[in-house]
């Protein structure tokens, strides 16, 4: 019996949506990277994109558990002297709430090229609202 490896051109990707609200964003980020990496499919390959695309709605209604609001710090920087900003989660989760599932996501997924390419399939969107509908997307198992 030969080992069954994953060909970019015989994929078949899905598109799967969840809901956010009142999540915990921890536990729902392990599902939707499990999903993106392709991990819930028969014909997985680790260094292959077999994943689906993943539409996150309501992001701005995440929940973090604990002092994770005030205490929990995104870092960006500009690459001048002194550019470093700091903001912390309640800021980020009322301002741009993809960054912080960017963020959170981007962690659990290898760190080499495949993982842009995976990342690229997350549509995250503050709100109910997506322009997905044409791919009938369905509810993330």
């Amino acid at each position: 019996m030969r080992t069954y490896i994953a060909k970019t051109g015989e994929i078949d990707r899905s598109w799967y949506v969840i809901d956010a609200e009142g999540q915990t964003l921890g536990r729902i980020a392990t599902r939707i990277a499990d999903a993106l990496r392709g991990k819930n499919k028969p014909i997985y390959t680790p260094h292959v994109d077999t994943g689906d695309f993943v539409i996150v709605l309501n992001a701005s209604k995440v929940h973090l558990t604990g002092r994770k609001l005030d205490q929990k710090n995104y870092y960006k920087h500009s690459t001048y002297p002194g550019g470093l900003k700091v903001l912390d989660a309640r800021t980020v989760r009322e301002t741009d709430p993809e960054r912080m599932f960017q963020h959170a996501i981007k962690g659990m997924l290898p760190k080499n090229k495949l993982s842009r390419d995976i990342l690229k399939k997350l549509k995250v969107y503050p709100g109910t609202a997506h322009p997905h509908a044409g791919q009938k997307p369905q509810p993330l198992p």
